[in-house]
């Protein structure tokens, strides 16, 4: 199926592509709620969720040491991270409550996916680093990644895109309410 190219003001030269813009990565890629240091008090995004609401923070299941919040930048709809409260970088340095919470809310999480998005399969890992590729290497957090058969295309391939077909506070309201009761 072909179309005919579409008049696109402001894109550049006239072609047949259709563009699928997403602005708010933009603050992504540029760096905003970074830390500016890798203290606590440096503007550490995982240290200030906890103050906020549960929607403010998009946070969907609070624990004793640890926390379940979506990624404000999500790989996938429903890409949800485990983060302790305390300011901890390194897997090593978490105390043995810390590590079984971690654990168990991961599982949660997983459960919760299953049963509010029907997810086939998961990613779950941490980058431990800035060289290992954490965007937060100051505090330690686990992202728990919901996947799909099929749900690969090309988007992510040739356009660099995701496309999510959900708003966050959406998901995060979803998922809380289908987090399963200890």
């Amino acid at each position: 199926m072909t179309s005919e190219p579409e008049q696109q003001l402001g894109v550049g030269t006239q072609d047949a592509f259709q563009r699928l813009w997403t602005p708010h990565r933009m603050a992504y890629i540029q760096g905003e709620n970074k830390p500016t240091g890798p203290g606590a008090g440096d503007g550490c995004p995982f240290c200030s969720i906890p103050a906020k609401s549960d929607e403010d923070g998009l946070v969907v299941k609070r624990g004793e040491q640890v926390y379940a919040v979506l990624n404000l930048y999500p790989y996938n709809g429903g890409h949800l991270m485990t983060v302790p409260y305390r300011h901890v970088a390194d897997y090593t340095d978490l105390t043995a409550g810390e590590t079984a919470e971690l654990g168990e809310l991961t599982k949660q999480a997983m459960t919760a996916l299953r049963t509010a998005s029907g997810a086939h399969g998961f990613n779950i890992g941490m980058n431990q680093g800035s060289v290992a590729g954490a965007g937060i290497a100051a505090h330690l957090h686990q992202h728990i990644v919901p996947r799909w058969g099929g749900d690969t295309n090309f988007m992510p391939v040739v356009g660099h895109t995701r496309v999510l077909p959900q708003l966050l506070a959406d998901t995060r309201k979803m998922l809380a309410e289908a987090w399963p009761t200890a």
